[in-house]
């Protein structure tokens, strides 16, 4: 069987699970390159196989949706240069190396890679809500290079203990409005859950600035556990893969921050060459 366009007019999970050399997922990949070709627009990124596949995998091989995807992925870095010019992590090392993000050595029990954000460990007179940002943009671009996270997304945990008047005024309608892009429309990666623990009571105007943008979807895959978190949140996340800081018995905080940092910093050529600034 040949498939044409038609034979993707709906997306199917199960071309996910089908390897790059499959018939199907190869002309899945012509066919949006295709579409690319013939727009006028600029793809400096290239068009390749692997990723034009992140795009196809992340809207499950809906062409349509696919090509949407792809073109505002390259529309908000264009749009977001604060934030897209410059993806080195030696500018923002010192909040990494202050323990502000860790991502976990092991998945989830449904696949999903999953990254811890520590809000106390962000100094708002040193960094900026767009360096902030930078920091998980730069662990998404290196995160969706890898087939497992591409098939099964992404799961955030946000520890809001410490959050501060002076993080909720970094938080403008504009920078809001940009953070409920990357999670729904301008972005390869399936966003599988979002989840908030020790949220105070302000912060909940910060959310209601980002809320609106979001869809339906993406709201009903958000999770405020409060400050009596570990057993709702266990209720996602297995113990064995939190660390201990979060009632787990898998790697401690340090260790997966220390990590991940160097893995960042080992990674500066390649976040460089993808920079928005070419």
């Amino acid at each position: 069987m040949s498939e044409t366009e038609d034979d993707f007019a709906t997306g199917n999970p199960k071309l996910n699970e089908l390897p790059d050399q499959s018939s199907v997922v190869r002309k899945a990949v012509e066919i949006i390159r295709q579409r690319a070709q013939a727009e006028s627009g600029h793809w400096p990124l290239g068009l390749s196989d692997d990723f034009l596949l992140r795009f196809l995998r992340a809207r499950d091989f809906y062409i349509d949706q696919a090509f949407r995807l792809l073109k505002n992925y390259h529309k908000w870095r264009e749009e977001c240069p604060e934030i897209t010019a410059d993806l080195r992590p030696s500018p923002v090392l010192d909040l990494c190396r202050a323990g502000y993000h860790g991502v976990l050595k092991t998945r989830d029990d449904l696949g999903s890679k999953v990254l811890i954000y520590r809000i106390a460990h962000w100094d708002p007179k040193q960094f900026t809500a767009y360096e902030v940002f930078r920091v998980s943009l730069i662990t998404s671009e290196l995160i969706v290079k890898d087939i497992e996270t591409q098939r099964n997304g992404v799961k955030a945990i946000f520890d809001l203990q410490g959050w501060r008047l002076v993080h909720a005024f970094q938080i403008t309608p504009m920078i809001a409005k940009r953070i409920a892009a990357v999670m729904t429309d301008s972005f390869p990666l399936k966003v599988r859950g979002i989840h908030l623990i020790n949220e105070p009571l302000f912060f909940h105007p910060v959310f209601s600035l980002i809320k609106p943008f979001l869809p339906e979807k993406i709201k009903q895959r958000i999770h405020m556990h409060g400050n009596n978190y570990l057993s709702s949140l266990h209720q996602h996340f297995s113990e064995n893969i939190l660390p201990p800081e979060y009632g787990g018995t898998g790697p401690s905080m340090k260790e997966l921050c220390e990590e991940w940092t160097d893995y960042m910093m080992s990674s500066e050529d390649y976040l460089l060459s993808i920079s928005q600034d070419l």
